[in-house]
């Protein structure tokens, strides 16, 4: 799904003009007539949050000025391009220090308005990473910082802000990369353990002989290269959170400790005399069904009912399409800013090409696929021809493999760059290809032969109508048709 974008103005022809041209431009489109019904539905997130504001100035009743301080004495962080026939330079110093992220004048232009959508998202995606990682590294990340509008998975934040009112043991499920641990944070940064330890441990990446002593620590001298003491996971998470990833993979000997750790509260550290209390709220995670590893034996019965307290699932990437355009977003700029590369974001073409994969790998895979396209990207937003790998598996999309060496009629020192050597082009019935099968420019001749045939089935024959789009007058169109040899049954359609 692609953004969803306000139009808060009083004036019903404005608004019809603004969204036409925004809906063009390839985005969603809601329209208010007032201040006060902008400031209501920014605050709700049926059926979908509002990813951009173009907000009139100029409105009876709450003006845009209102609006705007409005949205930030209730923290509502949603970019607002904002819009005035009066352009004056207090009236944009005004706007911008209450929040405006652009300021555009009446009437406004369509490259003008695309250029300022783009920026204002583009900001937003970026300073809504930023908050994500800053709260992520505080222990202070709430629910707020999941990007999703997806019903499904607002059904699981609902459930994750319940869990974070208690105590209460949860194991998370789902495929992997759907974003566990970010469910699990979430969870801690809305409970009373928010700012406490987090402590995240892999089950599956702890050495077998080690798991015991890695999970409850060991005295010094405990065994062969215990030169020193060791806490272990669950007392570094004294007082906060303990995260066990792919909780399927302890060997059932550990599974007996981590029973009764849960159990009493206490740990045994290898070769301690003594128990050691703990305090911890434990959030576990897995991409497998553990109730079958239970019938396989394993995993302990006992165990699995202690975790499988609040069960929470996570749907996978490709059950929740509408995030995966605001996920790119963010992405892209993200990886722009870390590459320090100027990209004002993605392509339509190219966020429907990412919407109709499927992801077998969700989040991480969408996730490293960007940064992959990032890197790769010449111009200033990314296209269809930075996911090549993605085309390839995409109904749809055609990739073009570069001719063979012995084909390929060379340059001297005319470097062939990775951008040359895919091209991928969309089958839309309603485009115009401009290149043939060799990957040779079309003549003009057979590029008008094309548009006129299209024409003539997209009109339906109205000579009138065809000549006056393609800007020609009917005899000339007449002769045309005859010289491409269209006089047949498209010609004799035309005439009738």
């Amino acid at each position: 799904m692609s953004s969803t974008i306000l139009i808060a103005d009083d004036d019903p022809v404005q608004r019809r003009l603004l969204e036409a041209m925004v809906r063009r431009f390839g985005y969603e489109v809601e329209m208010v007539d007032g201040g006060e019904a902008a400031i209501s539905r920014l605050e709700q997130s049926e059926p979908s949050a509002i990813d951009l504001v173009i907000l009139d100035l100029m409105m009876p009743g709450l003006d845009g000025m209102g609006v705007l301080n409005r949205m930030r004495e209730r923290r509502i962080v949603t970019p607002a391009i904002v819009q005035t026939a009066h352009g004056s330079i207090e009236t944009v110093i005004a706007a911008m220090r209450a929040g405006a992220s652009d300021f555009v004048v009446k009437p406004v232009g369509a490259e003008r308005l695309s250029v300022s959508i783009k920026n204002a998202l583009r900001f937003d995606a970026l300073e809504g990473e930023v908050r994500r990682m800053t709260r992520r590294a505080s222990g202070s990340m709430t629910f707020k910082d999941i990007v999703t509008k997806s019903e499904d998975m607002g059904r699981v934040i609902r459930l994750g802000e319940r869990a974070a009112r208690s105590s209460i043991p949860v194991l998370i499920e789902g495929e992997s990369g759907v974003g566990k641990e970010l469910m699990a944070r979430a969870i801690q940064g809305s409970s009373e353990r928010k700012g406490k330890p987090f402590v995240t441990v892999n089950c599956g990446a702890l050495p077998e002989n080690l798991v015991e002593s890695i999970l409850f620590g060991h005295e010094k001298g405990a065994f062969t290269g215990a030169t020193e003491k060791h806490a272990g996971k669950f007392v570094e998470a004294h007082g906060g959170t303990l995260f066990l990833d792919e909780i399927g993979e302890l060997p059932l000997e550990t599974q007996v400790k981590l029973l009764r750790a849960l159990q009493e509260g206490e740990v045994d550290p290898v070769g301690a005399r003594r128990s050691v209390r703990v305090d911890i709220r434990l959030i576990s995670a897995t991409n497998q069904n553990l109730i079958e590893l239970v019938k396989a034996g394993r995993f302990r019965e006992d165990l699995f009912y202690r975790l499988n307290v609040f069960p929470i699932t996570i749907p996978p990437l490709r059950n929740r399409r509408a995030d995966i355009a605001d996920l790119a977003r963010r992405f892209c700029a993200r990886f722009g800013a870390e590459e320090g590369k100027r990209l004002r974001g993605i392509t339509a073409e190219a966020l429907s090409l990412l919407s109709r994969y499927n992801w077998p790998g969700n989040v991480r895979q969408l996730e490293n696929a960007l940064f992959r396209a990032v890197v790769l990207a010449d111009g200033d937003e990314l296209t269809v021809t930075e996911f090549p790998q993605i085309a390839a598996q995409v109904e749809g999309f055609d990739v073009r493999l570069p001719p063979a060496p012995s084909q390929i009629q060379t340059v001297p020192d005319y470097p062939i760059t990775g951008r040359e050597a895919v091209t991928m082009s969309i089958r839309d019935p309603h485009s115009l290809q401009l290149l043939d099968e060799i990957g040779e420019v079309r003549t003009l001749d057979d590029v008008e032969r094309a548009l006129i045939r299209f024409a003539t089935d997209y009109y339906r024959g109205q000579m009138s109508e065809m000549a006056r789009k393609l800007g020609i007058g009917r005899s000339t169109l007449y002769r045309k048709m005859k010289e491409y040899g269209l006089q047949g049954d498209d010609a004799d359609e035309a005439a009738a």
